[in-house]
This record gives C-alpha cells, sequence and structure tokens, in this order.
C-alpha cells in the first residue's frame, strides 16, 4: 500500500509527531510510505526515521531558508478551511490551504491520514476520490471547543475512519457525534524498544517528564514530593521539560526549600537514558488524551505512580501490578503511591518487571499490524469516503425498492392481462 500522513510539523518536537514517525518507520518495512509536513521550520527533523519514509513540506517558514515563504502576502492572510477553534489555527493562512488543498487533490497513496483535527478537516473536504481518508485524534474529542466540535462534525461523516488513542475517546465519538459508516477505533500509540538498558531500581530518583503546563499539575506532584523528604530525604525528583510554567515551579520548588530534593532539568532527547537513571516515574495530569511519558518510562523498566485521569493512565496501567493509580488532584494520595515503591524495594522491583513485559504490547510492530488491518480493510471496500459510502448505499437500496415495485407492478399487469385473455 501507499501510505502518505498529513502533518502540522514533521521538524518539530511533541508526542505526536514522535508517535508518527514511529508508525511511519515501522509501516515502512512493508509499505511505500511519506510523511507530507504542513509547516518547516528547522533543516532537518528531531527524530529518527527509516530512510525509505519520504518527507517532504508544503510552507517553509526557515527564515534563513533557500525557500522562506513567512512573509509571503498569502500567509498573512487568514486560513478559511482549517477551523477557527483549532489550538493551531495562528500558525495557518491563505497559504496553508491552498498548498493542502493542492497537495490531497492530487496526492498518489492508497491511505491518506491526518494527525489533527484541524488537518482532519481539510482531508475530509478536500481528498480526491480514491485514497481511503483516516483522521487520527491524538487530543481527546471532549477537550475541543463547542466550536471545533461543531466543525467536526459536519466534516468527520466525510471520512473513512477515525483512529483514537483510547477506547474512552471513542465510545466519545460513537455517542455524542452522527458518524454513520465511519469506523471508529482506539488504537494506542507505539513506543519502540529503547536502546538503553532498563533500569535496575537500585537508583533513588523518581522521574517525570512532559510540557510544564497546568494540565500537567507539575505543583502537586512538587507539594507531594514535599511530603516524600520528610520521609525520605534520600530520595530526589527530577522533572525534564520546558514550559510557560518553568518560573512558578521554580518559586514553588524554592518556597518549599526543595532546591536540593527537586531538580527542573530543561528538555531532554532523546529522553529514555533519562528514564533508565531512576526507579519509579510519576506523572499528576489532570487529563491525558493517552499517556507517552507512562508507556516510555514503562518499556524504560520503570513502575508509574500515575493519577487516574482521563483518558489514558487506566488503559495503561493495570494498578497494582505494573504501576499505582492515585486520585487526580490530591497530593497526599501522590505522596503515598510513591512513598509505597520507595519503601518496599521487593515490590518496586517487582512493578518494575511486569512494566517491563506489559508495556510489549505498545511495540510498533504490534502497533502498526492494527493500522494494517484497519488500512486493508478499507481498502478492499473501495476507498470511499462515508458519505459516498452513505449515499452509494442509499442509491442501492432505493434501486432495490425500485426494481421490487417494477417487479410488483409487473406481475400485476401480467396477472390482468391472463384473466382478462379468459
Amino acid at each position: 500500500m501507499q501510505i502518505s500522513f498529513l502533518i502540522h510539523n514533521a521538524y518539530g518536537i511533541g508526542g505526536t509527531i514522535r508517535t508518527t514517525y514511529n508508525l511511519a518507520n515501522t509501516l515502512a518495512e512493508q509499505h511505500d510510505v511519506e510523511i507530507v509536513s504542513v509547516l518547516r521550520h528547522r533543516e532537518e527533523p528531531v527524530f529518527a526515521r527509516n530512510p525509505r519514509v519520504r518527507v517532504r513540506h508544503l510552507v517553509d517558514i526557515r527564515k534563513n531558508g533557500p525557500g522562506y515563504e513567512g512573509d509571503d502576502p498569502e500567509h498573512l492572510k487568514p486560513a478559511r478551511v482549517f477551523p477557527r477553534g483549532e489550538i493551531r489555527y495562528d500558525q495557518y493562512s491563505a497559504l496553508t490551504d491552498r498548498r493542502i488543498a493542492e497537495h490531497l487533490s492530487t496526492v498518489e497513496a492508497d491511505v491518506v491520514v491526518g494527525t489533527r483535527p484541524g488537518l482532519n478537516v481539510h482531508l475530509a473536504r478536500e481528498t480526491r476520490r480514491g485514497p481511503v481518508r483516516v483522521g487520527q485524534e491524538h487530543l481527546t474529542l471532549d477537550s475541543h471547543s463547542v466550536g471545533l466540535r461543531t466543525e467536526l462534525r459536519g466534516a468527520y461523516p466525510r471520512l473513512d475512519a477515525v483512529a483514537t488513542t483510547t477506547e474512552a475517546d471513542a465510545r466519545a465519538y460513537r455517542t455524542k457525534m452522527r458518524l454513520p459508516g465511519v469506523h471508529v477505533e482506539a488504537v494506542p500509540n507505539s513506543v519502540p524498544t529503547p536502546g538503553v538498558e532498563p533500569a535496575d531500581g537500585s537508583a533513588k530518583w523518581v522521574v517525570a517528564a512532559g510540557r510544564l503546563a497546568p494540565v500537567k499539575r507539575y505543583d502537586l506532584l512538587i507539594r507531594a514530593f514535599d511530603l516524600v523528604r520528610d520521609q525520605r530525604p534520600d530520595w530526589r525528583l527530577r522533572i525534564y521539560g520546558s514550559g510557560k510554567q518553568k518560573d512558578k515551579l521554580r518559586h514553588l520548588i524554592d518556597e518549599l526549600g526543595l532546591y536540593n530534593h527537586v531538580l527542573l532539568m530543561g528538555p531532554a532527547n532523546p529522553i529514555e537514558p533519562e528514564w533508565a537513571k531512576g526507579s519509579i516515574a510519576a506523572v499528576t495530569s489532570s487529563m491525558e488524551s493517552f499517556g507517552m511519558t507512562i508507556v516510555e518510562a514503562m518499556r524504560c523498566g520503570l513502575p508509574v505512580v500515575s493519577t487516574d485521569c482521563p483518558h489514558g493512565p487506566g488503559e495503561i496501567i493495570d494498578n497494582g501490578v505494573d504501576g499505582r493509580l492515585v486520585q487526580v488532584g490530591n497530593v497526599k494520595a501522590i505522596a503515598e503511591g510513591l512513598l509505597e515503591l520507595i519503601n518496599d524495594d521487593t515490590l518496586r522491583r517487582q512493578m518494575a518487571g511486569a512494566a517491563l513485559k506489559d508495556s510489549e504490547r505498545f511495540d510498533p510492530a504490534r502497533i502498526a499490524e492494527r493500522y494494517e488491518s484497519i488500512f486493508s480493510g478499507l481498502v478492499s471496500r473501495g476507498g470511499s469516503s462515508g458519505i459516498g459510502r452513505m449515499r452509494g448505499s442509499l442509491h442501492r437500496t432505493r434501486g432495490a425498492l425500485l426494481g421490487s415495485a417494477y417487479a410488483v407492478r409487473n406481475a400485476g399487469l401480467a396477472a390482468l392481462g391472463k384473466e382478462r385473455s379468459a
């Protein structure tokens, strides 16, 4: 199969970009795969790619690049197709609208995959007839604004499939969106085997990683670690990532006198060696669309103490077996979850072993197989959109009903003719 991914910026850093490369790299072992990046802001992608995966861009915004288009008058005009309610709307323009439309109207692929709601709208409305249209959801339906959900309701019935990262979000799409004929399935993100030895559980470090954003609630984790410090001052916490809350979190650390116990490490790529230096991972989010960091930590042999927030942690962690789920927003519960593993070396190592084994289900080869099954099934159905299939079905039903009506009428006329001839 020829498979084409459409992504916001394949040259950036983020969970969606990472998991797109993971999937594309694996699919490329058996299929013809390309990643089409709407924007390009640096010379080379950050994430490693399979040499078989082609990467190209539609709009170059490298200010010193040979094809810089950031000052193009068309790029200064607002987008009309890309939904206004999408969080990336300000980065789109009349120029991106046109380039995306040109790409989708001529794309040579059996399957076209969009990787965010705004691009899925383009996919639904502008892809030429023939390719299967698959919209991936890397956030959640409930996290979108009312305005964006309204736009998705108008466009998504034209898709062939919607792929969510959790079953909880798939249920939301099935129950809250009218998508007749559209295949909705939960397929988790993939995380490859790390290129480092798993953690041995002896280091007295708790590790957390992710954007320093309000939703991650690192303030709660820091306050929880203040309680941990009271019982186990020999343990430390490292938080990897960057974001707008850095100064606020630094102030909280200083206020609590934790400057020797809690370290803001900044971003790290690759992150796997940093996970492997720890013995426990912590996630304290108020919401997770999936939980890539949970899987990454587990694949490095760390049990994860996570808040049981919507949507991902509860579908990843087997509570009490390979990690611990605790109440959302509860500082004491977070501290108790961490201390349970800190104070019990045997339990910590048992959970670490289980985390390493259970996380194998997120291996890219297994996730790619699931996508291959979806893609091949849809391709075999002809590659028309959901609306097209509905219309075709209605047309066939109408034809069958008309055929039956004509048959009844003709039978009646034949019977009448026999009576008259008699």
